[in-house]
């Protein structure tokens, strides 16, 4: 079983892997692999070539069409559309590496090699980086030992905390957030997914996010459950349903832009799973910056004022919960935030992890 990872992990292990090394990702469908691929690398100004070798039925697809040259009588291949022939490295994201057909795979080998495809080499500094789907629900090629042994290889799965830190930046609904927040298992379908599950839908990360933009945009629609259930099965938009037709937790807009006094009446009632939940979304809008630098006073009073809420009313396994968001690496900009602009919050934070 390949060694697991997140997604600061992974991050961190493209960033001191030499370009040479190729770098294969395992793990189920809808977790967001390309997508980061793309962000990290758009980031550093180099370019992400994504191939869906499972959607290419002859090998010409990967390697070009060959063309007789008629001063030579030779033939070669023409280069595919996506080669990169003005000498910019690029990186080449081999996408559903396992369900590609058998004689598609023989022709990557030399590309796993020497980055060479039939002859022609990719510019100096290229990569290739590849993904596959592991699990027996799916239907799969065997990969050749000669071409795993190519690829330092992962098994990837972002944290629930990492989605949801993602989920607030993409603007889902924040039921969704709340929902995930309260019961992590759900976001991958644990409790509902089968290995025969064949048509029988249950919740992954990329249902979730359509969950959203349907809830967003359909808020009156009465086969709203219906429409849901399609996305994610009907189990779990039961479940999903009825936690926020129950209680809509405040949200940290609420809390730490408006008047403390007036929610923590509200506050007061909730439980210290609901309290855990509001902790985290408090982490992720400050980590998002959901508000102007002019209100940088008005979070610090209202972030404190909460933290004393939770040692006034007794509540120390949130209080606990919400010092551990605090050291957790996954909110670095609000750590800075409250080390920079609360002081008094940071004293009572350091104090309580001493207690404990």
């Amino acid at each position: 079983m390949p060694v697991q990872i997140n997604a600061l992990e992974l991050q961190k292990i493209l960033e001191i892997t030499p370009a040479s090394q190729n770098i294969m990702l395992t793990g189920k469908h809808g977790i967001g692999k390309s997508q980061i691929l793309e962000k990290f690398f758009a980031e550093r100004g180099e370019k992400v070539v994504i191939l869906f070798l499972g959607q290419m039925s002859d090998p010409g697809d990967l390697i070009g069409l060959p063309r007789l040259d008629e001063k030579t009588g030779k033939t070669y291949f023409m280069p595919p559309y996506w080669f990169p022939t003005d000498g910019t490295p690029v990186v080449l994201f081999l996408d559903e590496l396992n369900r590609a057909r058998p004689e598609v795979l023989q022709t990557i080998m030399d590309l796993t090699l020497n980055c060479t495809l039939a002859g022609r080499k990719l510019p100096e500094g290229s990569r290739v980086i590849s993904a596959v789907n592991d699990g027996e629900e799916y239907q799969l090629t065997d990969l050749d030992p000669a071409l795993v042994s190519r690829f330092n290889i992962y098994n990837f799965l972002p944290t629930v905390q990492e989605w949801l830190l993602w989920a607030t930046k993409a603007g889902l609904d924040k039921r969704v957030l709340d929902f995930i927040s309260r019961y992590p298992e759900m976001l991958d379908g644990k409790e509902f997914s089968r290995e025969d599950q064949g048509l029988e839908k249950s919740p992954d990360r990329r249902g979730w996010e359509r969950v959203s933009k349907i809830l967003q945009q359909n808020e009156a629609e009465p086969l709203l459950k219906t429409v849901v259930a399609g996305i994610i099965g009907m189990p779990a938009a039961s479940k999903f349903f009825a936690f926020f037709n129950q209680k809509l937790l405040p949200n940290a807009k609420e809390i730490l832009l408006g008047s403390f006094a007036n929610i923590k009446s509200t506050l007061k009632k909730c439980t210290t799973p609901e309290l855990a939940t509001i902790n985290e979304e408090l982490f992720r809008f400050i980590e998002t910056k959901g508000f102007a630098e002019n209100d940088e006073s008005v979070v610090s009073k209202n972030l404190l004022a909460y933290f004393s809420f939770l040692t006034d009313t007794k509540k120390r396994e949130a209080q606990a919960h919400f010092a551990n968001q605090f050291s957790s690496s996954q909110y670095p900009t609000a750590m800075t935030f409250i080390i920079m602009h609360c002081p008094e919050l940071f004293k009572e934070i350091t104090s309580f992890v001493k207690s404990i």
